[in-house]
């Protein structure tokens, strides 16, 4: 059996939400111990918020849409009766599967969405927040904020999650769900209404498209390179950039028909080396940092304390191969600064 290429995310695994019995059966609860059963349920649902927005984002690749569809897993619990309630062996992983059922059914019409999306679509970049706190303690604002529940490993790099965005809405759930969080073919066979062996395929297949991704060099290794894009790139040294950039390379910005960019990707390292310092010079008072975005490291602009853009790069031999540069602001809310 081929291992996960990725590490189970979050505190727990999804497993860990089943009994013996898996975790959706339903049993009818006595009448004397249901008081006690009801406390404990409802402590427990309020602790898998944490968890749902993991599951979520994975599967969606928005933090604004992931926090949507747990909220509406639990409109949909709360709106059982009490009795329906009593009867739900593990809230844990009864909120999960309607969590990733809402997720399946957005993926679904996700493609007539992106259509008409102003350009190209990237997934929603992730703050690293100890980074900002110890920047000095200006930064994406602390609080509710979703983006903070999301545990930031390899599961969520923005080179994965595009990849993800290539699959299939019955791939992506099947691959998350199994490799991600070690869910098992049989209950996600309840999320998807197949039987778990084509549950089983789906995940192969899925697989085989990572597979095909090339492994990442190691985040020491790509922070150096980071470093010298952002020296070349404030200096404006187009020989540098081309250096440093693959000849192939491929540029992706999402602006969202918000603010101002490319509309396609821009392809080639010389290409993009003179897209960068041209955009350099029409940005007086725009300032570089060096953060980690999705867990990777990567590069934040800001003009007057304002995160303007985040971008994320891909780099293989010591050169990078992939950038994608999200400036829509909607997708930059986590980012946001605090107020003075």
């Amino acid at each position: 059996m081929s291992q996960s290429p990725f590490p189970p995310s979050g505190s727990r695994s999804i497993r860990s939400h089943q009994s013996d019995d898996a975790g959706l059966q339903k049993v009818r609860r006595g009448a004397a111990g249901s008081m006690g059963t009801v406390a404990t349920s409802a402590d427990e649902i309020v602790g898998e918020r944490r968890q749902l927005i993991n599951v979520a984002y994975r599967l969606l690749g928005s933090v604004t849409e992931a926090e949507d569809a747990v909220q509406d897993a639990y409109a949909r619990w709360y709106g059982l009766p009490r009795s329906r309630q009593e009867e739900i062996l593990s809230p844990g992983a009864w909120l999960t599967t309607v969590t990733s059922r809402i997720c399946l059914d957005l993926l679904g019409s996700a493609r007539a969405r992106r259509e008409r999306y102003v350009g190209a679509w990237l997934p929603e970049p992730l703050p690293d927040r100890t980074e900002w706190d110890h920047a000095g303690g200006a930064g994406p604002s602390d609080g509710a904020d979703p983006a903070d529940q999301i545990v930031l490993d390899e599961s969520v790099a923005m080179a994965f999650l595009v990849v993800l965005e290539s699959m299939t809405p019955a791939e992506r759930v099947a691959f998350v769900l199994h490799e991600v969080f070690r869910y098992p073919f049989a209950e996600i066979a309840e999320v998807l209404g197949r039987s778990p062996a084509a549950c089983k395929q789906l995940a192969a297949s899925a697989r085989r498209r990572v597979s095909a991704a090339r492994a990442r060099v190691t985040a020491t290794g790509q922070a150096d390179v980071v470093r010298h894009v952002k020296e070349a790139w404030e200096a404006k040294d187009v020989a540098a950039l081309v250096g440093l950039l693959n000849p192939a390379a491929v540029m992706t910005a999402d602006g969202g028909g918000m603010v101002g960019t490319v509309l396609r990707p821009v392809e080639g390292g010389a290409r993009i080396a003179q897209y960068m310092v041209a955009i350099a010079g029409k940005a007086p008072g725009l300032e570089l940092l060096e953060r980690s975005v999705n867990g990777v490291p990567g590069l934040v602009a800001q003009r007057a304390g304002v995160v303007v853009t985040v971008a994320s790069f891909d780099v293989a031999d010591g050169r990078v191969t992939r950038i994608w540069a999200v400036r829509n602001p909607e997708k930059l809310r986590p980012w946001a600064r605090e107020a003075s």
